[in-house]
């Protein structure tokens, strides 16, 4: 039977500080109160600066109960460099070694722009890219609907790397809504659906989103499918504005454990009491 692991994009919000955690909770004790609702984690801040094996040792000794996914920088996957990116590969892959020793990395994340097109040079990056990071678990996310297709998916599915489940709007530029299992994992990222501010100026207001109850019973039947014929299947919610990401996956986890997903706001005002 499949492991389902539920938790959020990203952990470390000051704005959770009331919502999700408890009045006066400094950052530094933001992942703690983290784990005592969640099992895992993705980590976002690695896209924007690179982490260290330091840093994220000290992670896992503050909540060792957590199993981590980590986003690749963006060295790797936005602002490549052809000369240099095998070096920022090394980087990144020495500072994981505390999360691979210790067996609490479920998941490196490749997330692609849009720019990121099915073009030859970006295929033979991507193959190339994949070979040197493996064996380590791989998840791709594409925003370019260009890569959804049956040649790509053979190719996950020869290097046992997860093509990521998408939720988020159905407007024009986004990728297709697709859940195919490509790995012994399934990675699936819930990024609400605010279709009137995906594309505005305000990129906070894209994440400010509450999942209905009816839509995360939708998202169960999603994950069950995912689940069918693989060992594990991570779920993320990023619609981190006010703490939603933490209200629906709780929510999520009532559901699947065979409760209910009703009276989601009463669930939040009590995350942090």
């Amino acid at each position: 039977m499949s492991t389902l692991l539920i938790g959020t994009s990203g952990y470390s919000y000051t704005e959770w500080v009331g919502p999700v955690y408890p009045k006066g909770t400094t950052q530094q004790a933001f992942l703690s109160h983290y784990a005592q609702l969640f099992s895992t984690v993705e980590l976002n801040f690695s896209y924007y600066r690179m982490p260290e094996a330091t840093q994220l040792s000290v992670m896992h000794q503050e909540a060792p109960s957590v199993q981590f996914s980590i986003k690749a920088h963006q060295s790797l996957t936005h602002s490549i460099e052809t000369g240099s990116w095998r070096e920022q590969v090394r980087l990144f892959r020495r500072a994981l070694e505390p999360l691979i020793k210790e067996d609490v990395l479920s998941a490196v994340l490749l997330q692609f722009p849009f720019s990121f097109h099915y073009e030859i040079d970006q295929r033979k990056y991507l193959d190339s890219l994949l070979k040197t990071l493996s064996p380590l678990p791989l998840a791709v996310e594409f925003r370019n609907a260009q890569w959804y297709n049956n040649r790509t998916l053979d190719a996950l599915k020869e290097r046992n790397i997860a093509l990521a489940s998408l939720d988020l709007p159905s407007v024009k530029g986004n990728p297709p809504i697709m859940d195919v299992q490509t790995s012994s994992i399934a990675y699936l990222r819930l990024h609400g659906r605010n279709e009137q501010t995906w594309w505005g100026s305000d990129s906070a207001s894209r994440y400010d989103y509450l999942y209905s109850n009816k839509e995360l019973e939708s998202l169960l039947e999603r994950i069950r499918w995912l689940a069918k014929d693989t060992q594990k299947v991570l779920i993320y919610f990023n619609n981190h504005r006010r703490g939603q990401a933490v209200t629906n996956a709780l929510a999520l986890k009532a559901l699947a454990e065979g409760g209910s997903a009703c009276n989601l706001q009463r669930q939040a005002s009590s995350i942090s009491t």
